[in-house]
Parts: structure tokens; C-alpha cells; sequence
């Protein structure tokens, strides 16, 4: 009886031994990957956005901050701004076509500027 007492025993200290092992390691792992994730941010290459020059909405053709702050939007390579988010979903079911309003409005500012 004394000697199944035994065997019983050991085999919960080896259980117990591989517990704290298995604690330590998890532990290490967590600190680990906290003290890592911010790293991660600065690694990572920031994009350079096309800023966005013009003053009005381009699909609602609102003056920007009049409601509310402009919602700003980041399209491929461009920042959008628009006058709220329910002009993200418009711009979004035709991308192509406010692009092109944008770009017309640019051209249009810069040759202005010019004279």
C-alpha cells in the first residue's frame, strides 16, 4: 500500500514540475510579445499620402468642416475628405469617377495659381 502511495506521489510532483514549467514558459512568451508589439509599429514604413487640397466635399459638393469636422479617408495612395461617412459609401460604389473630379479640381487650382 505504502509503495502505490508512493508511485502516486511522484507522478503528481512530476505533474507539478511540468506545470510550472509550463507556467514559466507561457509567461515568458506573454511578456515577450507585449514588449515586442509596439516594435512592430515602428518597423512597419509609414505611408506617404497624396494630401487632399480641395475645401469642398467631392461627392456632396459640401464646404468641408461646415457640419463637423471632415471625415478623412484613406483611398490606394490618397487622403479624402469628406463631409460626413455617408458620402464614403457614395464615393466607394464609383471610386473612379470622384477621382477624376478631384484630379480635374486640382489641375483646374493649380493653373489658377499659375496666373
Amino acid at each position: 500500500m505504502l509503495e502505490g502511495f508512493y508511485r502516486v506521489w511522484r507522478m503528481m510532483s512530476v505533474n507539478m514540475q511540468s506545470m510550472k514549467m509550463l507556467k514559466t514558459v507561457a509567461v515568458a512568451v506573454l511578456v515577450t510579445s507585449f514588449v515586442a508589439a509596439p516594435l512592430t509599429g515602428f518597423s512597419a514604413e509609414k505611408k506617404k499620402l497624396k494630401p487632399y487640397t480641395l475645401t469642398t466635399c467631392v461627392v456632396s459638393g459640401d464646404k468641408l468642416g461646415e457640419m463637423a469636422p471632415p471625415y478623412v479617408y484613406e483611398y490606394k495612395d490618397r487622403e479624402i475628405k469628406f463631409c460626413c461617412k455617408d458620402c464614403v459609401k457614395d464615393f466607394n460604389k464609383n471610386p473612379a469617377k470622384y477621382l477624376k473630379k478631384i484630379e480635374a479640381a486640382e489641375k483646374l487650382a493649380k493653373k489658377e495659381a499659375k496666373k
